[in-house]
Parts: C-alpha cells; sequence; structure tokens
C-alpha cells in the first residue's frame, strides 16, 4: 500500500497523480478502501460516544417501525462528507437522504447505522456499512461493527478480510449442520404467510435461526462463517450492498429469491455458502 500521509489528503493524490480516470481509481481500490476503513472507524467511535444517551425524544419515525435519531443523522453527514473527499466525482444513495448526488460513474451506498432499533435499546449488534459502486456493479465494500470493532471488508479481485485477515464463508454441506441469519418483515407483511413456511422448514431441516438485527452484519457472518447463511425480503440497498459483496468475496453465492443477481435493489436476498445456496434456492423457488 502506497503511503498517503492522511485520510483527507487522498483526494490530492487521486487528483494529482490520477486525474480521476476511472482505469486508474481502481487500480488503488485497495488503498481507497482502507482510506474509507479509517473513515467508517472515526464514525463509528462518534456512535459509541452516544450510546446509552438515547432518549425518547430523540427517536423519529420513518415509517412503520421504521426509527431514525440524531446519531444516524450525524453519522451520515459524517461519512459524506468524508466520502465526498475520499472521491469527489461520486454520488450517493445515502439512507438518510443527506445526498442526493448522482455520480456518472461511481456511487458510494452507505447506511450509516444498521441496526437502529438495537442501538436505540442499547443491544449489539449495530454497525456502518458503506459500497462503492462503478456502473452499478459494487467494487469495494466496508461494514464496521464498533461494539466488538470488527471491520469486514473486500474491494474487486481481493479475498473477503475481517480486521486484516483473510475470511471464508463456511464449508457447511449439510443441511442439519447449518445455522441461519434472517430478520423479520416490519413492514412489508405482503409475503408473510410464505416466509412462516420457511420458518417451518427451517426449524425441521436446519440447526437454527438466528435474528441478529442487522441485515449488514447477518451477511458479514455469513462471509467469515459465523452463520451458514441469510435471507430476508423488504430490504433496502444500503442494508445489503457491501455486505453481500464481501460475501461473494468470501467464495459465497448471493441471489435475489428467483436465483438472479437483483438483490441490491429488487429488496430480497438469499446469501449462503455454495454448497447450500441450491438447496434453499430450490425451498424458496417452491414457498416464493
Amino acid at each position: 500500500m502506497r503511503e498517503i500521509p492522511q485520510l483527507y489528503g487522498f483526494i490530492s493524490y487521486l487528483c494529482v497523480e490520477f486525474r480521476h480516470k476511472t482505469n486508474c481509481i481502481m487500480e488503488i481500490l485497495d488503498e481507497l478502501t482502507f482510506r474509507v476503513i479509517e473513515l467508517a472507524k472515526q464514525t463509528g467511535d462518534f456512535i459509541m460516544s452516544e450510546k446509552g444517551k438515547i432518549a425518547a425524544a430523540d427517536v423519529e419515525s420513518k415509517g412503520v417501525h421504521n426509527y431514525v435519531t440524531y446519531v444516524d443523522k450525524t453519522a451520515e453527514k459524517m461519512l459524506v462528507d468524508g466520502l465526498s473527499r475520499i472521491l469527489p466525482p461520486a454520488g450517493f444513495i445515502a439512507e438518510e437522504g443527506t445526498s442526493d448526488k448522482k455520480g456518472e460513474v461511481f456511487n458510494w451506498i452507505i447506511d450509516p447505522l444498521d441496526g437502529t432499533t438495537n442501538f436505540i435499546h442499547g443491544l449489539p449488534p449495530f454497525c456502518i456499512s458503506i459500497a462503492l459502486q462503478k456502473e452499478g456493479k459494487t467494487v469495494s465494500g466496508v461494514i464496521y461493527e464498533p461494539n466488538l470493532e470488527e471491520v469486514f471488508y473486500a474491494w474487486e479481485d481481493s479475498p473477503a478480510f475481517l480486521n486484516y485477515q483473510p475470511v471464508n464463508v463456511s464449508a457447511k454441506s449439510e443441511l442439519d449442520d447449518a445455522l441461519l441469519a434472517t430478520g423479520f418483515p416490519y413492514y412489508d407483511y405482503s409475503k408473510l404467510d410464505n416466509y412462516m413456511e420457511v420458518f417451518k422448514w427451517c426449524m425441521l431441516n436446519t440447526r437454527g435461526v438466528r435474528r441478529l438485527g442487522s441485515a449488514a452484519i447477518d451477511l458479514a457472518y455469513v462471509a467469515c462463517g459465523r452463520m451458514d447463511g441469510f435471507f430476508e425480503y423488504g430490504l433496502s440497498p444500503w442494508d445489503v450492498a457491501a455486505g453481500a459483496f464481501i460475501v461473494e468475496r468470501a467464495g459465497g453465492a448471493v441471489s435475489d429469491f428467483s436465483g438472479g443477481d437483483n438483490y441490491v435493489f429488487g429488496k430480497e436476498i438469499l446469501a449462503f455458502n455454495k454448497n447450500l445456496h441450491p438447496e434453499f434456492l430450490k425451498t424458496f423457488n417452491t414457498i416464493f
């Protein structure tokens, strides 16, 4: 990794050395990813400094069972400001709408606090999720969980990493050995009956299902082998963009419920190791 004096000196480096040429930016995705990790950790420090301070008056409702606090908003502003300095041409798809800038080539997809309900109640996990897309394809992903100080990340053509060590999805091949993660529908109940049928199938055929409260963390845990698979519907791009990419770079298989690749914007996702994905895909095709 080339020596770059400081986080916000990175943009000067890009401007002088590469003049924002797309191919050159792609050549230094590793360095860009490490700058994003630094920014995520700084933002995570702020989030942790506010943990336990949330009062009822600080919680706003964005919709049915969908909440936001000043911590989400401030963290997103910190991320948008920092990422704008790291790569000024890029636009944003950001949960709290801090920026509506659209990039011609590059766009960041960010969730400043995935697991807000957990955070409000003082429960881990919660995390920061940041993905960079080039022309609609994810090329870098970072997830930072500040409670355990764990950072999961990858960039195009790299392995997946957890705290600077390579990780892989599990090698489980038997359903009875598989531990799964999911989330519960909280506003879209149109597929609830199907979902309950999936839960019944999982209870009968797998080791169990966990609901941690953060889709990004669920995906990160699949990437490092703590979970063997993850499924959910009703999700937004900022919930899954970074995590799905990291799972793929860790050797996993990711699809929508039909086996297609519309899982970032299609509001449904299956992420498993490659041994288990076909069986779960078959089950979801049958039930959904």
